[in-house]
């Protein structure tokens, strides 16, 4: 039985999403931040990182948002959730790894400071810079990575999980959302789907 580590607030929903989509059997585990489960050595023994997601499969665990949708693609093509010309399905690795490696840490520069710095004073400094820092990202992925209505353009991929729930954190990051026409329309476009309303209800349970 496939099993996803998740904790509230955090990217483990795009998995769980992208999970729902394909159809596939899973249970999920959640952890709770505030009780440090992610520190405990339990877990720690699935994830070294201490960090989520993490998904059990029967060939072992994989950790890493833009790795779990690949699998879960190419676990259940059936579904159609990554692109099958190899070009396509880079471009769609390309855009998972720009959320992965630029967008979320510039969100998290203003909660996880710590993982940068020792100085109180650097933290305000970061929490400071991203507002500017998520809505130059957005500027971006409106411009030039979101063909619409997909981020693939006609058909729905593993990247639009990845970056409807990214989208999700816009509000609490200072960012009106209503500034990217077309991030907000596929935000909107999101909450209509069955699967995503499935995983979300599980999340804010």
């Amino acid at each position: 039985m496939i099993k996803l580590f998740w904790a509230p607030g955090t990217c483990a929903l795009a998995s769980h999403i992208a999970l729902e989509d394909a159809g596939a059997k899973f249970e999920t585990v959640k952890l709770d931040f505030t009780k440090g489960d992610q520190r405990k050595p339990e877990y720690l023994k699935v994830n070294p990182k201490g960090r989520v997601p993490a998904l059990v499969t029967d060939r072992g665990i994989l950790s890493e948002t833009p790795a779990i949708l690949a699998w879960i693609a190419q676990t259940y093509p059936q579904a159609k959730l990554a692109p099958a010309d190899a070009f396509d399905f880079a471009a769609a690795q390309a855009f998972n790894s720009y959320l992965c490696s630029t967008v979320h840490p510039a969100h998290a520069h203003g909660r996880r400071g710590s993982r940068w710095s020792d100085d109180a004073a650097a933290h305000e400094s970061m929490k400071a810079k991203v507002p500017q820092n998520m809505s130059d990202c957005y500027a971006l992925i409106e411009s030039d990575y979101l063909k619409g209505p997909w981020v693939m353009g006609a058909d729905y991929s593993m990247c639009d999980p990845y970056l409807y729930t990214i989208s999700g954190w816009l509000e609490s990051d200072g960012v009106d959302i209503a500034k990217f026409p077309k991030a907000h329309d596929h935000f909107k476009r999101m909450n209509e789907r069955a699967a995503v309303q499935k995983a979300v209800a599980v999340f804010n349970g």
